[in-house]
């Protein structure tokens, strides 16, 4: 009798302590279909763009129902995945990813299926990771816009090509954008490229050295510059500026940051891309909210991110120069005060 019930006693504490294993292993997301909760994984709030991201996601989520947990990782691939592992321990339905790294992903996204949770790469694709959705603006449409923008006014010369960070697989998908328009007048001998480098964090300040360095190495004689975006166009166009060259260089980038919608007005940056934000994290909290729910979301397109492909809804981006800068403020993006500012 006392073995029987030592045995019974022994098989319960086998079995909750299995019980227990496996729930920690794999907590389950817990929220109501009506009331989901949402991780917001930003890279790096620091920087202008990711902040508007942020609030116009939130609002959106927050109309239909969704409660947002936002986290930055201030461009540190550790502290991503460790804010990637407290929302999955948390139970969360459904994360919301901006890489950091969009590399080093793949164990945790499993990690987050395994405790039934939805995980969509934002505006930037996630590669070799089984996540269930992506969505973006065309960044090849956008490279393509960025070397139009620049070829149109400098269809001859040297040409310096400033990539975005190599951790970011938008910036070699803006690359194939780029060379898209600009390889046949390669071909031709029409542009020579004197240079190409990626931006590291698509930090400003490595983009002004970089360019400080290309001009001494060209001996100033650099007639455009494709930059990926307008933070590193910043920096370039400061390097430029101590050479007098700033407006006489065009110079893409794009975000329509407001000090880059200042430059194309005043002519120092030739043009930016225009990408409504407000658009891409309404439709960002519409997709999280029908995957929380189960339901079926709207796609147009899918990518092959060396996992699978990636079921993807894709947004149409718009170039912006100074013939319709106006767009911004018709758009609500800037108001004319913002534009006025110095």
């Amino acid at each position: 009798m006392k073995f029987a019930m030592r045995r019974n006693v022994l098989s319960s504490l086998v079995c909750g302590a299995v019980l227990a294993s496996l729930s920690l292993a794999a907590p389950l997301a817990h929220a109501s279909k009506d009331h989901p909760e949402i991780g917001f994984c930003i890279d790096d709030l620091r920087v202008e763009r990711w902040s508007r991201d942020r609030d116009y996601f939130v609002a959106a989520a927050e109309k239909l129902g969704a409660k947002v947990s936002v986290q930055s990782a201030d461009a540190s691939e550790e502290r991503q995945i460790s804010q990637i592992e407290n929302l999955i321990s948390r139970g969360v339905d459904v994360i919301v990813i901006v890489p950091f790294n969009s590399k080093t992903l793949g164990n945790v996204v499993a990690e987050a299926h395994k405790a039934g949770i939805k995980v969509v790469s934002y505006d930037r694709l996630i590669l070799d990771a089984d996540i269930d959705a992506y969505i973006s603006f065309d960044n090849e449409k956008v490279g393509e816009m960025q070397a139009q923008g620049v070829y149109d006014v400098r269809p001859k010369g040297n040409y310096f090509l400033l990539g975005g960070a190599p951790t970011d697989n938008n910036a070699k998908m803006l690359r194939q954008g780029q060379l898209k328009v600009l390889q046949p007048a390669i071909d031709k001998g029409d542009i020579k490229v004197v240079g190409q480098q990626w931006v590291p964090e698509w930090s400003a300040s490595t983009a002004l050295r970089i360019m400080e360095d290309a001009l001494t190495a060209n001996n100033n004689k650099i007639d455009a510059v494709v930059a990926s975006n307008d933070g590193t166009a910043g920096g370039a166009i400061q390097a430029l500026a101590a050479q007098n060259l700033a407006g006489k260089v065009p110079i893409s980038g794009q975000d329509a940051d407001l000090a880059a919608v200042k430059r194309v007005k005043a002519g120092t940056q030739t043009m930016t891309v225009y990408k409504p934000l407000k658009l891409i994290a309404g439709e960002a909290a519409k997709l999280s909210v029908a995957l929380a729910k189960g339901d079926k979301p709207g796609f147009n397109a899918q990518y092959d991110n060396g996992k699978r492909k990636v079921d993807t809804v894709l947004l149409q981006p718009t170039k912006l120069t100074k013939a319709n800068i106006d767009i911004v403020v018709k758009d609500g993006f800037y108001t004319d005060a913002q534009l006025a500012s110095k």
